[in-house]
């Protein structure tokens, strides 16, 4: 039997993360926040109504056959007259909501016409808006103003609190691998716990949690944090959610470090005993990139997902304990 895997996130992290782990033997669910109120999407639910179509528009096309056509084309950005900005992708979501009356139902219809390795879930179908308060304890409303903002987050929430999209819930409670990340910890991966529901199901599953950290800081959103600070915010959201923590531990192209280090991002500080201090295992691998940019390689980091989740079916006690 497959492993069932179901990953939480939204922006590029969760869309690269599903890349690399649709060419594996895993049964895979995508669970999107639905907090995204800038570019296309803001757009769209503001002028429409419809939930924010990007970041679902994103890991369906990741779970698409890299050479569809229909994948390429849902990835089309119009750049001229009033569609100027609208990836097609995104209006034909919104199109099919409006059609069928049902986010959820356009969301299987794209799936079916993409044909996608895995499903693609909203966390909740409900209109929410996220709001951020700062460590200094300034208080921010919007995906968008968040990042745009100076200093680092201390905890997100969404208004209204927001009821879990049940298939969600049941992805959770069934899979034997859970993963949070990667991506931006205060906009796409804290969102999905701050619905209650989801955060209770993280609690009660079965699966390993496993957290994958980002390489380098966000401006806006984590300056300054060490990796400890990074999992210290998911045990805030969720005491006890989480068993491991997956770290890039290798070399990094210099000059690529010099371009984000230029624009206020720096390396995340691996202070693994910090980590363990707080009854998370910490999981090393060399995870980036061969490119101009630090992120994370698709194949690489699947392919360490699935020895935590192999090591934990071998000793499913010690791994627990051991976290």
């Amino acid at each position: 039997m497959p492993a069932r895997i179901a990953a939480l996130g939204g922006g590029t992290g969760l869309a690269s993360l599903l890349r690399g782990l649709k060419r594996l033997p895993v049964d895979l669910t995508a669970i999107v926040t639905v907090a995204d109120d800038g570019g296309s999407s803001g757009r769209l639910r503001r002028e429409l109504g419809v939930l924010p179509p990007g970041d679902i528009r994103n890991c369906l096309v990741a779970l698409a056959d890299d050479e569809s056509l229909m994948g390429r084309l849902f990835q089309h950005r119009f750049a001229d007259g009033d569609l100027s900005g609208h990836p097609f992708g995104n209006l034909f979501l919104a199109a099919l909501a409006e059609v069928t009356g049902d986010f959820d139902t356009a969301i299987q219809e794209c799936s079916r016409v993409l044909k996608i390795r895995g499903s693609v879930l909203p966390s909740t179908l409900q209109h929410v808006r996220l709001w951020a308060e700062r460590e200094t304890g300034e208080e921010v409303c919007g995906e968008t103003n968040i990042a745009a903002g100076v200093g680092a987050c201390r905890r997100v929430w969404l208004d209204p609190a927001p009821d879990a999209h049940g298939p969600a819930v049941e992805s959770l409670l069934g899979a034997d691998l859970v993963v949070l990340g990667p991506g931006s910890l205060f906009t796409s991966v804290l969102p999905h716990l701050a619905v209650p529901a989801i955060a209770d199901a993280l609690v009660r599953t079965r699966a390993v949690r496993a957290y994958v950290c980002n390489v380098m800081t966000q401006p806006g959103e984590t300056d300054g944090f060490t990796a400890s600070r990074h999992v210290e915010r998911i045990l805030d959201a969720v005491p006890g959610g989480l068993d491991v923590a997956v770290f890039h531990d290798g070399p990094l192209d210099p000059a690529a470090v010099r371009r984000y280090e230029a624009e206020g991002q720096d390396v995340v500080d691996l202070d693994a005993a910090a980590v363990e201090g707080l009854g998370v295992r910490v999981w090393r691998a060399d995870l980036a990139e061969e490119a101009s940019v630090v992120r994370h390689d698709p194949v690489a980091l699947a392919r360490v997902l699935m020895d935590v989740a192999g090591d934990a079916a071998r000793c499913p006690r010690g791994f627990r304990a051991a976290g």
